[in-house]
């Protein structure tokens, strides 16, 4: 029997967290069923929400719980992100080598306490913002770089970038951010490899936090900037294209059901334009299946 593909078995395993944990669900409003990514005051956004959900359920033969609400929802749609990413980036060795740190960090200040090499001196700006009302006045937060999952590569030592043939020594290429301190020494912070913005929905007054956070950690690094992608399992096309079109904030869009996705828009009566923009932003390479996010975190 042939054995399923990696990320074929973890895209079924990351809905099956979903279902489980509440995420994906529906209610009965009104004697219809909503799914629980759906907007209860658009009708297209039922009927494609409702679309994908049944979709996926067929797929998973699981029944529903009654879904998560509010903050709760929104979380534990993080942590499905999260375990998603565990379950593949480190898999993938041979194609991006590295010690990795994948983490949810739920916490808005948790990239400036955790000092990733990049944004190191935004701890330092941050006290000086304390202790300061004017530079409070001036700066805000604008500064604080909040992602809601990580990944990071850890420095490599001396031993490990020498292993093959002798690339560094005692007196070359001391300050780059990948070579570890030597023993005794304060050791460098880990690299910023990617920022991923996992947002359930995208409700018009949220729709652009995640390019906010992703220009914050454009212009506040120092080094190279991180993979920057958001996540979401927003069924409406025109909230996912008011992210998704353009250049230079986000990486990609990846959604949690794209090919279901794009099969409930095909088959919607009377709305061609949904499924045009669906494909528009495919095509366009501004919309991916979460299957496609690891293999384009190893570029």
């Amino acid at each position: 029997m042939e054995q399923q593909a990696l990320l074929a078995r973890a895209r079924q395993t990351f809905h099956a967290r979903l279902i489980e944990r509440g995420v994906l669900g529906y209610t009965v409003k009104k004697g219809e069923a909503v799914a629980s990514n759906a907007d209860v005051s658009q009708t297209v956004s039922k009927a494609i929400g409702y679309g994908i959900m049944q979709r996926v359920l067929d797929e998973s033969q699981q029944e529903p719980r009654i879904p998560l609400s509010g903050q709760a929802l929104g979380a534990q749609f993080e942590f499905a992100v999260c375990d998603f990413i565990s379950d593949t980036f480190p898999h993938l060795g041979h194609l991006r080598p590295g010690e990795w740190i994948i983490r949810r960090l739920g916490n808005k200040n948790a990239v400036t306490e955790k000092s990733f090499a990049q944004y190191e001196h935004l701890a330092e700006l941050g006290q000086a913002v304390e202790q300061n009302p004017v530079l409070q006045a001036a700066l805000g937060n604008d500064y604080v770089v909040a992602p809601d999952v990580i990944v990071a590569r850890l420095p490599e030592t001396d031993a490990m970038i020498n292993a093959p043939f002798a690339v560094v020594d005692d007196t070359i290429a001391v300050l780059s951010d990948l070579r570890q301190r030597p023993t005794g020494e304060p050791q460098r912070a880990p690299i910023l490899h990617a920022s991923i913005s996992a947002k359930w929905t995208m409700r018009s007054d949220r729709a652009q936090n995640s390019r906010t956070e992703a220009l914050n950690l454009i212009r506040n690094r120092k080094g190279q900037a991180p993979h920057i992608a958001v996540v979401t399992g927003e069924p409406a096309p025109s909230r996912l294209a008011s992210l998704a079109l353009g250049t230079g904030d986000i990486d990609c869009m990846y959604h949690a059901f794209l090919p279901e996705l794009i099969e409930t828009v095909d088959e919607l009566i009377g709305r061609e334009d949904l499924a045009e923009l669906v494909h528009t932003l495919v095509d366009g390479k501004r919309l991916k299946d979460i299957a496609d996010l690891p293999l384009d975190l190893a570029i």
